[in-house]
């Protein structure tokens, strides 16, 4: 998201989708770089990669500020505002308690994640380790990875092949997990799938009561809200903290109303209390 003319009555804002192209998303960056906009809000598509294209921005006097993860290359508060993150360790964790109780005694969970090293898909696996570390040490955690979302189907194919005696899988988040939901459509082996994120899509594939059995759900309102009051701060001058974080939300198909309402309709916090 950029801002723009943000100190006239009427601010602009572009928002563009970089569709997970590390080269879009750079090719994008230095365009913004010369452009007459006084801010950008980026989540970077991993932390390599895309130093480029946030290094611009920044040498060109943009306020900068991150979502989720920082570019290896980067410093807090120096050259970006702040980064705007939900808590991945703790949604990781509640991933693995939803995924918990359908894991039977000595079982095999498959964790299906970004090949890419992508800070919060990695703080989501650690979280999910620790968890069954702690709570279920009888379980067994085997790793398939997927280069591209289009990918994440094949991926938990090769996870099956892998291991025959595979019980549930966690998937990184919603829309590679709608691509192994639809392998499974095709004939894949069902199992009890776990993910992240409640999007429009996941969220009516939890409704139907199929493989998929909960969804650690992030608070984007909250913390693209933070986004903005942080872009905001910096470009009157004052320092907003260098890391906000939000607390995920345990998400099944018994609260999946309340949790819709809660996260797509109504902040979780009142303007007022935004950074």
């Amino acid at each position: 998201m950029v801002l723009s003319d943000w100190s006239h009555d009427a601010t602009t804002f572009e928002i563009i989708d970089c569709r997970f192209s590390k080269d879009w998303q750079n090719q994008e960056l230095l365009r913004l770089a010369n452009a007459p906009i006084d801010a950008v809000i980026s989540l970077p598509i991993g932390a390599s990669g895309v130093l480029e294209g946030h290094r611009a921005v920044v040498n060109a006097g943009k306020k900068l500020v991150l979502l989720d993860n920082a570019p290896s290359g980067l410093r807090p508060g120096v050259d970006y505002l702040s980064v705007s993150s939900a808590d991945n360790f703790g949604i990781g964790a509640i991933a693995a308690e939803l995924t918990s109780p359908h894991l039977p005694n000595e079982g095999v969970v498959g964790i299906l994640t970004y090949e890419s090293g992508f800070f919060v898909t990695n703080e989501r696996e650690i979280g999910f380790r620790k968890w069954m570390g702690a709570e279920r040490p009888d379980a067994t955690l085997v790793r398939g990875r997927f280069a591209s979302v289009e990918e994440a189907g094949a991926a938990y194919e090769r996870l099956l092949t892998m291991n025959d005696d595979l019980d549930c899988a966690f998937v990184a988040w919603d829309v590679p997990a709608l691509r192994v939901l639809a392998a499974i459509k095709q004939g894949a082996r069902t199992l009890p799938i776990v993910t992240v994120d409640l999007g429009v899509e996941i969220a009516e594939e939890l409704r139907k009561g199929g493989p998929l059995k909960g969804i650690a759900a992030q608070r984007p309102f909250d913390q693209g809200a933070a986004a903005a009051s942080a872009a905001l701060m910096g470009l009157v001058g004052r320092s907003p903290p260098g890391w906000m974080t939000s607390e995920g939300l345990k998400v099944t198909r018994e609260n999946l109303d309340a949790a819709c309402d809660a996260l797509w309709r109504k902040p979780a916090l009142p303007p007022q209390q935004l950074p």
